[in-house]
């Protein structure tokens, strides 16, 4: 990201609004945006930090969003590493990851006992598929709220809706396992991006 991204204030759509004054804001917007994600906090995260907070834009948050999916581990923990990383170094990337871990885990130790002891109830049962639903509903209002900020991508508009339309469809038809299409549009897409900034 350019230094001007980085800088708060401006009207400037590539430019966040503000930014987190401190660790502990840090800290409690991710444990925020933690605690209200229910099966996915990506959605959450986008609209904390985009659209609530300002901290980010939707083209930056976009960013951290892709390398944080090519990169190892869960991508909200990337996206929360390298957010924090970038406002206050090491301390901001440990606030970070802190307040998105800490009372979430512990909430979820709580729910393994209790689901342990009640998963045979019907109430139970249908609770979860409810959220599963809910949980796709709101993965899909985050990609479709996103989507205008890919015509700052270097593919451009058309080819950037191809690669969306191609892994949707090698994933959802063809049963692709994710690592190859990674692999394939994920690598495809990235070398004509690269070759387009040359």
């Amino acid at each position: 990201m350019s230094a001007a991204g980085d800088r708060a204030g401006g009207g400037d759509a590539d430019t966040p609004r503000a930014r987190p004054r401190n660790l502990l804001e840090l800290l409690l917007a991710f444990n925020r945006l933690a605690l209200q994600g229910f099966g996915g906090v990506l959605p959450i995260a986008q609209h904390e930090l985009v659209e609530r907070r300002g901290w980010l834009t939707k083209a930056q948050f976009l960013e951290l969003l892709a390398l944080g999916q090519v990169l190892p581990g869960p991508n909200i923990v990337n996206v929360s590493l390298m957010f924090g990383h970038r406002h206050f170094g090491w301390r901001g990337a440990a606030a970070a990851l802190l307040g998105l871990t800490l009372v979430p885990s512990a909430v979820v130790l709580l729910l393994v006992v209790l689901y342990g002891r009640f998963n045979t109830l019907a109430p139970v049962a249908g609770a979860l598929r409810g959220m599963a639903a809910v949980a796709a509903g709101l993965v899909l209002a985050m990609g479709l709220k996103l989507l205008p900020a890919l015509k700052q991508s270097p593919l451009g508009w058309p080819p950037a809706l191809g690669v969306v339309a191609l892994s949707l469809g090698l994933i959802l038809v063809l049963h692709w396992p994710l690592p190859a299409v990674l692999a394939t549009v994920g690598l495809g897409s990235v070398l004509l991006a690269w070759k387009r900034l040359k």
